[in-house]
């Protein structure tokens, strides 16, 4: 076995651990225990394992319920249930929880390592559409932010386009607002035309700018053809 295996044992007999560990951890896996329901879950909640073991008779919550929980949570982590009481019920109750065993005590090694190796096969059978499910959700993601970042790449020029066009209004907006509230205060008119004057001057910068800046071309060309015209007159007359 080229990767270590994890097995959760929970059992509130400690040679049950001890008979599993001393069979497994030769084989390629790790054995921790726990010695009722409560701590099982709280181990579960910490750290993964690939299989769990756990008898059904112990204080406080029994092993059908700890199978219960664990295939609730974690349906693909194989559940294999132990015990030296095994009844009809019990064993309908654990098929029902979707265990994938149910052993009866005393085991033998031979039933602890097959059981273990099935429990494996089937575990990795149940994970197989999960992952293929992980997987496709992480490329829907991926797909979505890339045609988000295409259409905010698009859109930016439209965007500040808008900001440009749109920004004069907002400036008279607010030239029109101050000065009411100016008036309303009885403001000198001096000073409120010198105020006027400041904010019409930094309203109609970017548009004077966004102006030139389309314009230049124009007149750029137009200074080069003006060039290039009296030039070639002073050379004709020259010659």
């Amino acid at each position: 076995m080229s990767a270590l295996r994890k097995v959760l044992v929970v059992d509130d007999d400690p040679v049950v651990g001890k008979s599993f560990d001393r069979v497994l951890s030769d084989k390629g896996y790790v054995v921790i225990t726990a010695s009722n329901g409560q701590e099982a879950l709280d181990k579960l909640g910490a750290e993964s394992f690939d299989v769990v073991y756990t008898d059904i008779k112990m204080p406080g919550m029994d092993g059908l319920e700890v199978a219960e929980r664990v295939k609730a949570k974690r349906p693909w982590v194989p559940v294999v249930i132990v015990t030296g009481y095994g009844t009809t019920a019990n064993e309908a109750r654990a098929e029902a929880a979707g265990v994938c065993a149910f052993l009866h005590k005393p085991l033998s090694p031979e039933m602890i390592e097959g059981s273990a190796e099935q429990a494996l096969l089937e575990g990795a059978l149940a994970e197989a559409p999960r992952k293929e499910a992980e997987a496709a959700a992480a490329s829907v993601a991926k797909q979505e932010s890339r045609l988000k970042n295409i259409a905010l790449f698009l859109a930016a020029p439209f965007i500040g386009l808008a900001y440009i066009l749109a920004f004069p209004f907002v400036g008279l907006g607010m030239i029109a607002w101050l000065g009411v509230k100016a008036a309303a205060k009885h403001e000198m008119p001096r000073k409120t035309g010198l105020f006027a004057t400041n904010a019409a001057l930094f309203v109609l910068g970017p548009v004077l700018g966004f102006v030139y800046v389309l314009l230049f071309p124009f007149i750029g060309v137009a200074v080069l053809a003006w060039v290039g015209g009296k030039a070639l007159m002073k050379r004709n007359g020259r010659e």
